[in-house]
């Protein structure tokens, strides 16, 4: 049980890994751009931004589900990244399980994913306050 919860450990620090490299990519975009002003400018700026979160998301989702093909936990890549996707954003259908013995890193994922979840809502937020504050911030 110790290893798996190692084995956990190690993904969801890759994870945040994966993490920090998106959001320190977007912040090195966004302080290159000066001001955006305007709505279809700043629609632009969270389309962008948005996509930019979501790849991040797929990324970690993708480290998951490799993870999995590699333990021959799920039978294909596409069952473990369907499994992995609903697993990281809490939906949990169930028409998928790990096998028993792995079944705790589908908890320690779920974790992660509400972790990650959070961190990217954080951001998101950060960037509409400071769009929408005082000029020229």
């Amino acid at each position: 049980m110790v290893a798996k919860l190692l084995i956990g450990w190690a993904l969801m620090a890759c994870c945040v890994m994966i993490h920090a490299m998106g959001v320190a990519a977007s912040v090195r975009r966004l302080r290159a751009r000066r001001v955006v002003q305007g709505f279809w400018a700043s629609s632009w700026l969270f389309i962008r931004l948005t996509e930019l979160i979501i790849a991040v998301h797929l990324m970690e989702v993708a480290a998951w589900a490799g993870f999995y093909v590699w333990l021959r936990a799920m039978p294909d890549l596409q069952s473990a990244l369907y499994f992995s996707a609903v697993t990281y954003t809490t939906t949990g259908y169930g028409d998928l399980v790990l096998p028993g013995e792995w079944r705790l890193l589908g908890a320690i994922e779920s974790l992660t994913g509400i972790l990650m979840c959070g961190w990217s809502t954080g951001f998101f937020f950060a960037v509409v306050s400071r769009l929408m504050g005082a000029p020229g911030k």
